[in-house]
């Protein structure tokens, strides 16, 4: 049986984007989400997938330009994973994510809020990560140039996977996304494993010598380089880091990993601290945080600056409030607060995050703030409440997947003067807020732009007891 051609869409318009940052069109009642489109294209859309309720496509062909248009600036646009609006002027990138929110505020959430603030813009648009993580492959993607020679062709590659293809890796040129010497390190590792024949990994058969090299920075110059590597030649080790150790003087914490299992997540591994400082340092206001090879540090520091600020501004403290501090990571926003609040307490799943911000408590000298470590939806009822105190304010910044149901009622039942939610989702932010919206009304929304050029935005919502 003949499998059933897709359509064509002749000059479709495209009219705004959607929550995964794919841009849409509408075709017989059903939208058509298309990618690296831009509101206010005019294009021929090939459909390449049809489901039950929506359709996703490709262009085929341009017949306008949307006014939003601006050329992209990196070579590898339309193939990596990363900065997939590239092509979308920034100011209209912020116009965007801010009617986003707003959408899901009206769609998901159903509540009164006010009008959104307008987001606040990062100071830099490129160069502004402070982490990336590179996976090396010996079967790199290859693009239509490197299919018209490719027995010429290296396959050896180090960059970022193809997204939704665990085994494709495209082999980064320049990335512009990290300062330097991030790029120079990176192209360094290659070529030196190139010339002395290390192994790149293999995704499918897991075999090969180099698996992922992680690179961290901090706002004052700081340089941290992870190797992760897939069995403990030293010999192997000990030349490279060497070479770099001599190449990059910028370097202030060099370490591997030996991870042997078959997955890059590296949470449960160890860490092993050839030369430098265990961990580099970033200074925000006067408040200085040690971060560590697995310590979960916003990747946007100028940014995470300005969120913090303001979430400290959203929670009006006097001095005398007691404040909880939900999905408290590695302490920052907590120590924020501190020099604010009568007492913060900081409650975070991840013990080596709660370790972390104990360290960071220390090194700021900061006496009124403690942290406990569990699961929140357990840690956070009636008896916890009880020994510790019933905040006047509780702050909460959970991950994507938004605050567990049972975090939600337990925060109805502690009924805090006024609750500030910093979310990365604000699907699930407005869907949490939903749920609060009998007990507790929206004053304030700020989004903070914490990812130039990708969908993503972060954003800061202000919730007053009724």
């Amino acid at each position: 049986m003949a499998k059933k051609k897709l359509p064509l869409i002749e000059k479709a318009e495209i009219i705004s984007v959607g929550n995964d940052g794919k841009a849409l069109a509408k075709y017989d009642g059903m939208v058509v989400f298309v990618p690296f489109a831009a509101p206010g294209d005019i294009v021929d859309i090939q459909i390449v997938s049809k489901k039950k309720s929506y359709s996703e496509g490709k262009i085929i062909r341009f017949h306008k330009y949307s006014p939003f248009r601006v050329n992209p600036f990196c070579e590898h646009f339309g193939i990596c994973g990363g900065c997939s609006w590239q092509h979308v002027n920034y100011q209209y990138q912020l116009e965007f994510k801010k009617q986003n929110i707003a959408d899901n505020f009206q769609r998901i959430g159903k509540f009164e809020f006010p009008v959104l603030s307008e987001p606040v813009s990062s100071a830099n648009i490129t160069h502004y990560r402070n982490k990336l993580e590179y996976t090396f492959s010996n079967r790199r993607w290859l693009t239509d140039n490197d299919m018209s020679d490719l027995d010429q062709k290296d396959l050896n590659g180090l960059g970022f996977h193809i997204p939704r293809l665990f085994d494709k890796v495209l082999d980064i040129k320049t990335c512009h996304l990290q300062p330097e010497p991030s790029n120079s390190i990176r192209l360094a590792v290659k070529e030196y494993a190139q010339q002395h024949n290390y192994s790149f990994y293999d995704h499918r058969k897991h075999i090969g010598f180099l698996r992922n090299l992680v690179i961290r920075n901090s706002s004052n110059g700081e340089v941290m380089v992870i190797l992760v590597v897939s069995q403990n030649d030293q010999e192997k080790i000990h030349a490279l880091l060497n070479y770099l150790t001599e190449r990059f003087s910028q370097i202030t914490s060099l370490m591997y990993i030996v991870n042997t299992k078959l997955n890059d997540s590296l949470d449960d591994q160890k860490v092993i601290l050839y030369s430098g400082n265990p961990y580099i340092t970033e200074i925000m206001d006067d408040l200085k945080f040690r971060i560590r090879p697995l310590s979960f540090f916003q990747t946007n520091s100028t940014q995470a600056l300005q969120l913090y600020r303001i979430t400290s501004e959203m929670a009006a403290l006097t001095g005398n409030e007691l404040v909880y501090d939900l999905y408290s990571g590695t302490g920052t926003i907590a120590a924020f607060i501190a020099r604010h609040a009568k007492e913060v307490i900081g409650i975070e799943y991840s013990e080596s995050a709660v370790a972390d911000a104990r360290e960071n408590a220390i090194l700021n000298n900061l006496k009124n703030v403690k942290f406990i470590s569990g699961d929140i939806a357990k840690v956070l009822n009636s008896d916890f409440v009880a020994l510790h105190g019933s905040p006047e304010v509780v702050i909460t910044d959970p991950p994507r997947a938004g605050m567990h149901e049972n975090v939600v009622k337990a925060l109805l039942e502690i009924n805090p003067d006024r609750i500030v939610y910093v979310s990365c989702n604000p699907a699930t932010q407005a869907r949490d807020i939903a749920l609060m919206d009998n007990g507790y009304k929206v004053l304030r929304v700020q989004p903070v732009d914490m990812f130039p050029h990708t969908y993503h935005i972060e954003n800061i919502a202000l919730l007053e007891k009724r």
